[in-house]
């Protein structure tokens, strides 16, 4: 099977398994962060065919989705006939692409890692990363915001996967911090405006939510 073949392939069966997510982890997401890594490859580099591969497989086997013995992304590429040694730089990426927690070192090892990475982020930033946030703190069933719980700099991954704090909360644990842990000249550059609508949302969230607006009356 030709590499273009397996990709497509690969596209497919994404979609097929992602299309009902509801948690902001759906198929468009895999699709935006496929998209954005091959433009970043565009200008930075790095082996495309590796990077294709694991852009689209990065969340097969998300905790965030539900944990499994057996790694789904490496049963697949298994099944379209990858070799060994592909098959492993694909996975090595996967596993550095997640945010493990603020305090957490998430240091990818090669530039196709950090490609993949950085697309992910960036889907996690601007319009689609807040959209995303709400969609899945309502998939888990949290508060929009409580002004008596404070973010939380986890330490370390295990705290940041126990986390059950507002949603609001999010976006100073994580989406706030990217900006500064983007990889590539390409991904910075983008990462600078989605970071400003961001800052931007929240200004207007806690306006809204101490009631600061003039009302106006006819």
């Amino acid at each position: 099977m030709k590499k273009e073949e397996q990709i497509q392939k690969t596209a497919h069966h994404v979609r097929s398994c992602f299309a009902c997510e509801g948690s902001g982890h759906d198929w468009w997401h895999l699709y935006r962060v496929w998209q954005l890594a091959k433009q970043i490859a565009a200008k930075e580099g790095g082996r495309l065919f590796i990077i294709e591969m694991a852009a689209l497989l990065h969340d097969m086997d998300d905790w965030k989705l539900g944990s499994q013995s057996e790694s789904k992304a490496m049963a697949w590429m298994t099944q379209i006939g990858l070799d060994e040694q592909h098959r492993t730089q694909i996975q090595t990426i996967i596993n550095q692409v997640s945010f493990k927690g603020a305090e957490v070192d998430t240091v990818p090892g090669s530039i196709e890692a950090c490609i993949v990475q950085d697309a992910d982020r960036l889907d996690a930033m601007g319009a689609i990363g807040i959209a995303r946030t709400f969609a899945y703190g309502g998939h888990k069933g949290r508060l929009i915001y409580d002004p008596k719980v404070q973010p939380e700099m986890h330490a370390s991954f295990s705290e940041y996967q126990k986390s059950t704090a507002p949603t609001i909360n999010h976006f100073y644990e994580k989406l706030l911090l990217l900006k500064d842990r983007m990889n590539t000249k390409t991904a910075k550059k983008i990462a600078v405006k989605r970071h400003r609508f961001m800052e931007t949302y929240l200004e207007h969230f806690f306006r809204e939510w101490n009631m600061e607006e003039q009302t106006l009356t006819s």
